[in-house]
């Protein structure tokens, strides 16, 4: 049976001498993998939209089991080539694409995080800020997890009063009354927690310029990497090139400062 999937490629595996496995995470059935054969030879059809973050349409040959599909065909209809040219770009996106990975079942179908991730893709080949795309990333692939920190009020007694601090161990804000209930809550801007708090419900598809003070994006950070390393079981690889590549970029910036 034939059956036509727009996807994405999140992850590539070389197989053999000549072919590919890939994870597609698919419009119509989530994440789900594909068998490309004959993917590496120089002159095969499906060369290109077997490379990791294709956008295509996907022609494949699908058992009546669970077995693995086989690639027919393909239609290319994104190849994201500028995003794929910045070494910075290109770093984040594989740790977007690790994260949901990671983070999502096969075959459990999710427009929404299609569309996000997609949309994400996109404005990484525009050349639009790499660090807050990924922030706004992580901040709903915490919902997914179920471990998304509650920020309209003081997760404690449920007062609105700041300054706020943010507790990972009790999920959100704490009001200052509360704050001595979690010795190791998080002092943080305002600015912060109001734009963790607007990631959350926010239309990536509305995007429009974001102004982040360098401080604020190195607390947005702190924050999230913290709740993914207390209730996520996760060692991504790309993480650890893409902190590597952040230190760096942070060494070459204080050189020209």
């Amino acid at each position: 049976m034939l059956v036509k999937w727009e996807g994405i490629v999140i992850r590539s595996v070389d197989y053999g001498e000549s072919s590919k496995v890939m994870t597609l995470f698919t419009r119509e059935n989530g994440k789900l993998g594909v068998m490309a054969r004959g993917a590496k030879k120089t002159k095969s059809r499906i060369a290109a939209v077997s490379q990791l973050f294709s956008h295509s349409y996907y022609l494949c040959k699908a058992g009546p089991g669970t077995g693995m599909p086989d690639l027919s065909q393909g239609d290319m209809l994104d190849s994201f080539r500028d995003m794929r040219q910045s070494l910075t770009a290109t770093a984040y996106a594989a740790y977007i694409a690790e994260l949901l990975d990671r983070l999502t079942q096969e075959r459990e179908p999710n427009p929404y995080l299609f569309q996000l991730l997609l949309h994400t893709f996109r404005y990484l080949d525009e050349g639009r800020d790499a660090e807050i795309l990924c922030r706004i990333f992580e901040t709903k692939m915490l919902i997914v997890a179920g471990i998304s920190p509650q920020l309209t009020a003081c997760v404690n007694c449920g007062e609105q009063r700041e300054p706020y601090a943010i507790s990972v161990g009790q999920g959100g804000l704490l009001c200052p009354v509360c704050q001595p209930s979690d010795p190791y809550a998080m002092a943080v801007t305002p600015s912060t927690w109001k734009l963790l708090r607007l990631f959350q419900v926010f239309d990536l598809e509305r995007l429009g310029d974001i102004e982040v003070k360098p401080a604020t994006r190195n607390q947005l950070k702190h924050v999230l990497r913290s709740f993914m390393d207390e209730y996520l079981d996760l060692r991504l690889k790309s993480r650890a090139f893409l902190e590597q590549l952040e230190r760096m970029e942070r060494m070459t910036q204080s050189d020209h400062d």
